[in-house]
């Protein structure tokens, strides 16, 4: 992360305070991150005057406009709740779309065979997307943080140590590595 001189509960706490320059600063960090996370999630059908990008940038303000009721102890569980939100907001207008298309105000031939689906979901299955999404939740949260930095966001060993308070790269490593056990213990 380049902009990590300054940490995510520092600068939440000076957006809390009023601080524009710290909002400007954490949307610049965490706006190309949720940006590339979502790339793929909207279906293409959901994808009218909602495009991708214009869902992650209500997610983020809509975040930092509720920065009062969240306190980021580390990057990763802001990065966390920022998902959280992101994902609710892409469920909200697949549903929406769905509703859309349900009442006729589109053709039929874009209506999808099933309109839950998206992209990510098509190919590995919702089925295991969501025993994916179930045995997160079983992971502590900090074991939660780290695989999803590593596996949906991407972050090397180094970045997630700093996101997640880890001693080390050798350390965040360590987690991931027995996080992503756990995992999949529990979707077995």
């Amino acid at each position: 992360m380049n902009e990590t001189l300054e940490s995510t509960a520092t600068l939440l706490r000076q957006v809390s305070a009023g601080d524009e320059q710290a909002r400007e600063r954490l949307c610049r960090h965490f706006l190309p991150i949720l940006t590339r996370w979502a790339h793929g999630r909207l279906p293409e059908y959901a994808r009218d005057l909602s495009e991708t990008q214009d869902l992650v940038q209500t997610a983020l303000l809509s975040a930092l406009d509720r920065v009062d009721d969240f306190e980021a102890l580390r990057e990763g569980a802001f990065l966390a709740y920022l998902r959280k939100i992101l994902l609710n907001s892409i469920r909200m207008e697949i549903r929406r779309v769905t509703r859309r298309n349900r009442h006729g105000l589109q053709d039929a031939e874009h209506e999808p065979a099933d309109p839950e689906a998206s992209i990510l979901s098509e190919v590995i299955g919702l089925d295991v997307l969501e025993r994916y999404e179930a045995a997160l939740m079983t992971l502590t949260d900090k074991a939660r943080e780290a695989v999803m930095l590593r596996v949906e966001f991407g972050y090397s060993f180094p970045e997630i140590a700093m996101a997640t308070d880890t001693p080390s790269a050798n350390s965040a490593r360590m987690l991931v590595s027995r996080s992503l056990v756990q995992l999949a213990e529990a979707m077995k």
